[in-house]
């Protein structure tokens, strides 16, 4: 028996200049995942930094995505090379890696997320991402090399400082500025921390490299593709507190 075709790679569809709408997934709730599946969602983001899975809740995550034809790309934690591994040999499609503060903590995320050439990751075929071990080892190798994203997070003056280089890194595939710790870092001002984006967002178009942005409103998306971004991001917890809030102003 064949298996299902296998969505397009989001690496292909934003070369293709498609616009890509995800849904952040930060506690064990693979429900979420078939119901953003049925609802037109094109990716799951899960987010295992602030989450609270465990990794065999990683994995079911990560397969409920496959059986949605959902693609899940895995914020990991800083520094986590083995958590990337485990959750790509899961069949994620890529990782989001924080706090990536220089072209040298670009080269070391695309490192641990690319076979070699291009990156040290450790090589199998007997996973998930590697049909069970029915893909070839040639067949698995340029599979990856094709459709592994790696999201680079700038959230830190330095990241913001360095923007030029990050973006400029071979392997990094979309430009992700983290709003909350970027606030943070910047004396949590909201309004500096936008300005540092769109100077980010700058640094990223001069180079032809998507954004991702998280929003928590249709207006909001509607805003961030007009900016440019290519992909965004619905933050649920951020959209449900914003819905009783206009109930509550409407009551």
């Amino acid at each position: 028996m064949s298996p299902p075709p296998a969505p397009k790679p989001l690496k292909s569809r934003l070369t293709d200049g498609d616009r890509l709408r995800g849904l952040l997934v930060r506690v064990p709730a693979p429900m979420l995942i078939d119901m953003a599946g049925t609802n037109g969602f094109d990716f799951i983001f899960l987010d295992t930094e602030h989450g609270i899975a465990d990794q065999r809740d990683i994995a079911e995550h990560i397969t409920a995505g496959r059986a949605a034809g959902l693609p899940t790309l895995v914020r990991i934690g800083e520094g986590e090379t083995a958590l990337a591994l485990r959750v790509l040999d899961a069949g994620a499609e890529g990782v989001i890696v924080p706090h990536v503060r220089t072209a040298t903590e670009a080269s070391a995320a695309v490192r641990m997320a690319h076979y070699p050439p291009l990156g040290d990751r450790g090589f199998a075929t007997y996973t998930a991402a590697g049909s069970w071990g029915k893909a070839t080892a040639e067949e698995h190798a340029a599979k990856a090399a094709a459709a592994t994203m790696v999201v680079a997070m700038i959230e830190d003056a330095e990241g913001v400082s360095n923007a030029g280089a990050i973006v400029q890194h071979p392997g990094i595939d979309v430009i992700f500025v983290g709003p909350s710790d970027l606030a943070a870092a910047l004396g949590y001002d909201a309004a500096r921390a936008d300005e540092a984006r769109l100077q980010v967002w700058a640094a990223a178009a001069s180079e032809g490299r998507p954004v991702m942005a998280i929003v928590s409103t249709a207006s909001q998306a509607r805003t961030a593709w007009d900016q440019g971004a290519a992909m965004v991001v619905l933050n649920a917890q951020s959209a449900i507190d914003s819905c009783l809030a206009d109930w509550a102003a409407g009551s």
